[in-house]
């Protein structure tokens, strides 16, 4: 009887059905532009958004109150509002834009919020959050730009030092501090740090775009005299970027400070220390610094309270206004040559310290060097602590792996030297650490260490962007579970500021095409709205006048190094997936011209609706045997790829136009993706549905994108997984076909397929690189070959995220976590797990801005038990896998239409439940 329309299924709830406890309604998490109590905001109109908290099923706000004062005492006793919505009957809790009184620049502003449930309850008013505006205005800014008065134009230069002291002779009310730099730079006020991020301000189109930052130094300012400390460092600004040939300075030779402070004493009079010709300069300590090369540091010309009052600066240089404005050709520094807006506030996530590794193993290799094992992939840097004589000179290089004799190995950094030298100053303990540069690595050699390794003293510091964590998935399969670890760090590992390819060699650049395949991935694992709005915005600024896309943004190629599929459709992915995620329609908004201009491009580039012109990178890194002599090669035709993807990019411009309303462009675009599909077919494909190109990455594509008529379709799946078999059950997929290709399987039934694609362990699989003790995910499916010889080094990063975008179909498929594709951002939530692969336990979480979702799965005894969580103000459609004739039993309550379940329906292979906020657990017989 499987599968007849007569079989019953009964399911059985196996939770408390008790009476809901009224009176339990609370806020928290409250969140202005995705953060929490942010300063230095520059829009004008802000998105609040909040959660709910609340023990009882099925809560549902209904009304809401939000109030906004100049001080939180403002606040409690309703005085002085700049906004009061009063009671604003609404389910939205998300992206609620401010409309109160316009903001100025440098305030801070405070608010709260209260809500209304479908049970009755209000809440009490939330404890107050605030945030402070940034500059808002050119003639806001009042600092010049300063560089240094001595030479200093070459990236070999010491990273120069600027001072200057200040008096502050009342009490103090508050201090904000606005800084940014050409190159990088690290700030202090009487010797102690300013904020904790590294590698500001970070990485932008800098002649485009220049983010700032603001910091509220209020409690670093003491009575009477005060010094500002600032240091800079050559960074992404001047340091040589890419590969193949000298290409440095890119955005100037000189660094440069910008640095703005007020001041706000108790009596409400303010004070304004701005960068001018008053501050003095010298060099430092740090002798040279590059982003590839590394850092020296000679510890002996510490200028030791340099960045303290009372320091005698009498020997430094003076400073000199850069004379230039702001480097970029206008005079007023603020704006950009083009017109645009230079100096914007900064709404990513900065660069912090994260995770610490102490040696796992300290040994010896072969070849006799001095070698430290850290037992994990990442990117940072390492901290020493040593104590010798001066002069004394310690060099730490960095590898990812050793070689096949167990020696050290950094032959795939190509030209990146990834080498820190410290140079003593003999003044018993000291600590080294890089301050304008990184490295990606697991292991270091060290020479010239003075007295015993121990580990100790030797500590590995991951850095990356201060993205919340977000997702979790574990199993019972430990390969998998290893899996997901090594996707979790390629991604905390590249994600640094701009999306990377890769940490450790001479590239290091925000390639477009492997963000977009990972995007996915990415905003399950970490709150990634911020950081991918901030890099689309240079996406969009860098973007040619004729709308073909760099390979790389920020931008610092060739005007040649454009236009290929795949790569330049960033444009379009990955806006539609941050509205899919986060259900802000803003990024659609701003990035809406940039979608068209890309789709625009490729349709200039076609003849008869068909894109079959100019270079591609195409199915990158796919699978080529080194002697390859009878055409195993799994090489697809990059003109049928660049048709799949002009389809995709059409059709999610035509999806953003449908959600922005604009009517006009949805019906032009429709007619135009019919025809692109159409021309598709004439050219690629026979009378009996048999694709020019046989790849699996080919067959993927265009059914992952929908481009054979539906009577080709099943037949289409029957050669890819014919292909599949033929390649002895591999996947032989590259960079743009790997991210569909399980997705495409389960999506026509064939989940038995991709779970064996998922679970094979020998090459090229997912789980071959797992079984050879990676800890992040390969560049490719055999750097290290099973012989134990590397692939090419020229290409072959043992940190790349590009082949982990199977996280995707891990947390939607296996866990089955899903947002509603029209109701976005998790607000309605899709749970439908496809149970296989021999597993027998799921676990995955994933946090949103309505709470936890939660999605586990046993199997045990024939029976599967599903355990969902739904956060409030939310709901959910739960599929629950009960295909069998044999009737389910739980523990004595049937599943019925109560306590926060609002229906039941049964589905070919499910069972499906629609359900309010909650806990709830179910168990069907298998």
């Amino acid at each position: 009887m499987r599968g007849k329309k007569t079989s019953w299924i009964f399911l059985f709830l196996l939770v408390n059905c008790g009476p809901a406890v009224a009176g339990n309604l609370s806020i928290t998490d409250l969140l202005l532009e995705n953060e929490t109590n942010p300063v230095g905001i520059d829009i004008l109109q802000p998105c609040f958004s909040w959660r709910l908290v609340a023990d009882e099923r099925g809560i549902r706000q209904t009304a809401y109150e939000v109030r906004v004062g100049t001080s939180a005492s403002a606040l409690s006793r309703n005085e002085n509002l700049i906004w009061a919505t009063g009671k604003k009957i609404s389910s939205q809790s998300v992206h609620v834009s401010y409309a109160g009184k316009i903001l100025e620049s440098g305030v801070r502003y405070f608010w709260q919020v209260r809500v209304w449930d479908n049970a009755g309850n209000v809440s009490d008013w939330s404890s107050p959050a605030y945030w402070q505006m940034g500059l808002l205005k050119p003639s806001d800014w009042k600092a010049e730009w300063i560089e240094t008065g001595y030479r200093e134009d070459s990236r070999s230069d010491p990273s120069p030092l600027f001072r200057r002291e200040f008096d502050s002779p009342k009490k103090i009310r508050s201090a904000t501090a606005f800084l940014t730099a050409h190159g990088l730079y690290e700030a202090y006020i009487n010797g102690h740090r300013v904020g904790d991020a590294h590698l500001t301000p970070g990485w932008t189109s800098y002649n485009k775009r220049l983010q700032y930052q603001v910091y509220d130094v209020t409690d670093l300012i003491g009575d009477g005299k005060n010094a500002i400390g600032v240091m800079l460092g050559s960074g992404w600004y001047r340091s040589t970027l890419g590969w193949g040939k000298i290409n440095h300075d890119i955005y100037g030779k000189d660094l440069g400070l910008l640095f703005q402070m007020e001041v706000i004493y108790t009596d409400g009079t303010k004070q304004m220390i701005a960068s001018d010709e008053s501050w003095k300069c010298s060099a430092g300590a740090i002798r040279s610094s590059e982003i590839y090369a590394g850092e020296v540091i000679d510890a002996r010309l510490e200028k030791k309270g340099w960045s303290s009052a009372g320091y005698d600066d009498q020997g430094w240089s003076a400073v000199k206004a850069a004379r230039g404005g702001n480097g970029f050709g206008n005079a007023d520094r603020t704006t950009a040559r083009d017109g645009r807006p230079l100096l914007t506030a900064t709404y990513n996530e900065a660069v912090k310290e994260h995770e610490t590794f102490i040696p796992v193993r300290i040994f010896r290799t072969p070849e006799g060097d001095a070698v430290m094992d850290f037992g994990q992939n990442l990117t940072g840097f390492v901290r020493v602590s040593a104590s010798g004589r001066a002069g004394d000179t310690i060099v730490i290089d960095h590898a990812e792996v050793l070689d096949k004799a167990g020696n050290f190995y950094t032959k795939n950094y190509r030209t990146a030297r990834s080498q820190n030298k410290y140079i003593l100053a003999g003044n018993g303990i000291e600590t080294f650490e890089p301050h304008f540069t990184y490295q990606g690595f697991r292991y270091i050699r060290v020479k010239g260490y003075p007295g015993e390794l121990k580990p100790e003293n030797f500590t590995a510091v991951a850095l990356y962007s201060d993205m919340r964590p977000t997702g979790s998935f574990s199993c019972s399969n430990p390969l998998l579970d290893q899996l997901q670890h090594n996707i979790q760090w390629g991604q905390r590992g590249n994600f640094l500021d701009v999306p990377t390819d890769c940490p450790q060699r001479d590239e290091r650049l925000g390639w477009t095409g492997d963000a977009q395949v990972f995007s996915a991935t990415a905003a399950y694992n970490r709150h990634v709205y911020n950081f991918f709005a901030k890099w689309l915005k240079d996406i969009s600024v860098d973007q040619f006048a004729n709308g073909s896309m760099p390979y790389v943004v920020p931008n610092v190629l060739d005007s040649t190094s454009s236009g290929s599929t795949g790569w330049g459709d960033v444009a379009t992915i990955i806006p539609w997936q941050l509205y899919l995620s986060y259900g802000d329609k803003r990024v659609l908004e701003a990035q809406y011209g940039s979608m068209k201009a890309w789709v625009g491009y490729m349709k200039r580039n076609s003849r008869n609706d068909l894109w079959d012109s100019g270079f591609h990178i195409g199915d990158w890194l796919s699978y080529h045997p080194e002697d390859d002599y009878d055409g195993r090669s799994a090489v697809t035709d990059k003109y049928l790829i660049a048709q799949c993807y002009y389809a995709h990019s059409t059709q999610l411009l035509i999806n953003a136009a449908k959600v922005l309303g604009r009517t006009e462009d949805e019906r032009s675009y429709t007619a135009l993706l019919q025809r692109i599909k159409a021309a598709f077919v004439q050219e690629y494909v026979s009378p009996n549905g048999r694709l020019s190109s046989g790849t699996q990455t080919a067959y993927v594509l265009a059914l992952q994108f929908d481009m054979l008529p539906e009577k080709f379709r099943q037949a289409a799946i029957g050669r890819l997984i014919g292909n599949i078999k033929d390649y002895g059950g591999h996947l032989t997929t590259g960079f743009l076909g790997t991210p569909y290709l399980c997705g495409v399987l389960s999506r026509y039934g064939r989940e038995d397929e991709a779970y064996k694609l998922l679970l094979q362990e020998t090459y090229p699989s997912w789980l071959y690189p797992v079984k050879q003790g990676a800890t992040t995910i390969w560049e490719r499916w055999d750097g290290i070959r099973p012989d134990g010889t590397f692939e090419n080094p020229d290409m072959n990063s043992f940190n790349h995220y590009a082949y982990g975008a199977i996280g995707d179909w891990m947390y939607n498929t296996i866990a089955g976590i899903n947002t509603d594709p029209v109701v976005t951002g998790y607000r309605k939530i899709i749970i439908k797990p496809h149970p296989g692969g021999g597993l027998t336990k799921v676990s995955a979480g994933l946090e949103t801005y309505y709470g936890k979702i939660g999605s586990q799965w046993t199997l045990e005894d024939g029976k599967l038990r599903m355990d969902v969580e739904i956060p409030p103000n939310t709901s959910a459609t739960v599929y629950i896998p009960s295909g069998g004739a044999r009737p389910v039993t739980g523990q004595g309550q049937p599943l019925t239409i109560s306590d926060g379940i609002t229906g039941i329906r049964k589905e070919a292979k499910y069972t499906v439940v629609e359900i309010g906020s909650g806990k709830y657990s179910f168990v069907a017989q298998q």
